[in-house]
């Protein structure tokens, strides 16, 4: 069920009434909360909602036998019971044909000829996810970060939650766990600042990264065989695309949460002003970010003991994150890119701090520059994630050139066009450091903001329903 389309609307528009209508009552609202969840769910393939529940109780159960252990080592293998249980299955859909054929190649560069059967597997939505916030929840209960949840109804509301259920962000139990167990109060503040989250989200996704998308499509398709700079023009709206798609999933799935009166974190903060990668890591895809460091590289030593070890750690970590996002060597060689550019940094360095705009710190000609060659760095791994092969990245990079054609020039207009009212909110929100600065404008002013952008998504809204990018993860 995407949240782009009317299905949704009207789902919404009857799960939201009763939710309000039950508000007295936790329990009950909750159980309104889970069954919707799990119809949103279950919308697109019942037996994806059955994956769910299974993986939902089997962490339930494990997290409980964590606790009531008595001793370290009865502990850990309850913990080992929980993760192998969630890598099994997120290992089986979605990297079980990956591992199967780079094995086989393997065996025939060295003259073994092996005969696998063809298995092909629909990735459930939002498993990655899911997955993940899974086997943090357990972690924690074995650190002794928090006591398990002893409500079934409690805990399967967390894990189902469906604003963030099947693209994130990534949610940390100590935060959303909470709240599923305390009542809510719907606050105007908090309504107001959902309200612009959904609207500018929607904007994101419907004006920006969908018009972008048909610029990408058309250069990274296998058979477009694109040359002079329409590689490069391409890249760039894949850039454009892969932002406003994932992030106006992120505001809408937020601004859904807020005027329920839950809290999500951010995942996004302004990324392509980042001036270094460390910067960028701390503003991209931030849930998925804080669980790598924090289940991942800490405790791979982090970065104590020497050098080498911490550029190994995050080595690993970077191309373990890249390998979350799709089983293609594309995706490993992105992580390690993302990877290697962290280390050169760390290795040369690189002042890594983010001024804060309009202090004395913040100068033009120190951080537009850094600002710039981060951008530069962050498209080019942007190619390394969108094609759809390693082969087709080298047949781009030999294409580029500076050759223009009438083609490229309408690809470039489009591009500009999507790109200003981006940038233009976001040096708004930049300024001023504050991710909610257009809804202080007055009452008067945000009304007229809404009505333009509402305009140019009824004027301006790709045609079809495009799913989010991260769906596929």
């Amino acid at each position: 069920m995407l949240f782009n389309s009317l299905v949704f609307v009207g789902f919404f528009v009857v799960f939201y009434t009763g939710y309000l209508a039950l508000r007295a009552k936790l329990r009950v609202q909750n159980a309104w909360l889970l069954g919707c969840s799990w119809l949103f769910y279950g919308f697109w393939d019942v037996r994806f909602l059955g994956l769910l529940i299974l993986s939902t109780s089997i962490d339930f159960f494990t997290a409980q036998r964590i606790a009531a252990a008595s001793e370290r080592v009865g502990k850990r293998r309850w913990l080992l019971v929980s993760v192998i249980a969630n890598l099994l299955i997120l290992g089986f859909f979605k990297y079980f044909g990956f591992f199967a054929d780079n094995l086989v190649a393997l065996l025939s560069a060295i003259g073994i000829s092996v005969d696998t059967p063809t298995l092909e597997f629909l990735l459930p939505v939002g498993l990655s996810f899911y997955t993940f916030q899974a086997i943090g929840y357990a972690v924690d209960v074995y650190r002794g970060l928090l006591q398990p949840e002893r409500s079934y109804l409690t805990y399967a509301t967390f894990i189902a939650f469906f604003p963030h259920l099947v693209a994130g962000p990534i949610q940390r139990t100590h935060v959303l766990l909470r709240q599923v167990a305390e009542r809510r109060v719907l606050v105007w503040p908090q309504v107001h600042a959902g309200l612009w989250l959904i609207v500018w989200g929607f904007f994101k996704k419907l004006v920006i990264a969908d018009n972008a998308a048909q610029i990408a499509n058309a250069v990274f398709d296998p058979a477009a065989n694109p040359s002079g700079v329409d590689p490069m023009l391409g890249v760039l709206a894949f850039t454009l695309q892969i932002y406003g798609d994932f992030s106006g999933y992120t505001d809408i799935a937020r601004g859904l949460a807020k005027i329920m009166g839950f809290d999500l974190p951010l995942n996004f903060q302004l990324p392509y002003f980042a001036l270094s990668p460390s910067d960028f890591w701390k503003r991209w895809h931030v849930s998925l970010s804080q669980w790598l460091r924090d289940y991942l590289y800490i405790p791979l030593g982090g970065n104590r003991g020497s050098e080498l070890r911490t550029y190994r750690n995050l080595a690993l970590t970077m191309v373990l994150g890249g390998l979350w996002h799709g089983a293609a060597w594309h995706f490993v060689f992105w992580g390690a890119f993302h990877g290697a550019i962290l280390i050169v940094y760390r290795a040369t360095n690189r002042p890594d701090a983010h001024p804060q705009p309009g202090t004395p710190a913040w100068r033009a000609r120190d951080v537009l520059p850094r600002m710039a060659v981060m951008f530069v760095l962050t498209a080019i791994g942007w190619l390394l994630f969108r094609a759809e092969s390693m082969g087709q990245v080298v047949d781009l990079v030999r294409s580029f050139g500076v050759s223009v054609t009438d083609r490229s020039w309408g690809h470039a207009w489009r591009i500009v066009a999507l790109w200003l009212p981006l940038l233009a909110i976001e040096l708004w929100q930049y300024r001023a450091h504050d991710l909610l600065a257009p809804t202080k404008i007055g009452t008067g002013k945000l009304f007229v903001l809404y009505v333009i952008m509402i305009i140019a998504m009824v004027l301006f809204a790709a045609r079809g329903h495009n799913e989010f990018i991260y769906f596929a993860f």
